[in-house]
Formats: structure tokens, sequence, C-alpha cells
């Protein structure tokens, strides 16, 4: 059983996490490019912001949106 643990031990430390253990080398001499994975991220959560506020606005200039204050019917 010992083994199954090191096995894992060994996929996550040394394969799976490779590329951050690069990354985090990198960014002594470089750090723009040791953040670009953060910046990929970054402009793509910004794109699906502005996505999400557009179809919501989409829905709200159709009426489409429902907005009841009461949640429950112990709050009327």
């Amino acid at each position: 059983m010992k083994a199954f643990f090191e096995g894992i031990q060994y996929l996550f430390e040394e394969i799976l996490f490779a590329p951050m253990h690069w990354m985090r080398e990198m960014e002594l001499s470089n750090w723009w490019t040791a953040n670009t994975l953060n910046w990929i991220f970054i402009i793509i959560c910004c794109y699906w912001t502005w996505y999400w506020t557009k179809e919501l606005k989409i829905f709200k200039d159709k009426g489409d949106d429902e907005q009841d204050t009461t949640a429950h019917s112990f709050l009327k």
C-alpha cells in the first residue's frame, strides 16, 4: 500500500507539477514569461464576465428576466 501512495506522490510532484516548477524557476529571470499562464486565465475570465453581462442585458431588454423580490412564499 505504501508503494501506491508513493506512486501518487511521484505522479503529482514530478510529472503534473513540472510546469509549475519550471515557471517558478523562470520567475527569477523573466517575470512576464513566468506569469503568462496567469495572464491567459485573467483574459479568459474577463472575456466570460463581459459575455455574461452582455447576455444579462439582452434578457433584461427583452423583459424575460423575472425579478420577484420574494424568494419564498413565507416572505410575502
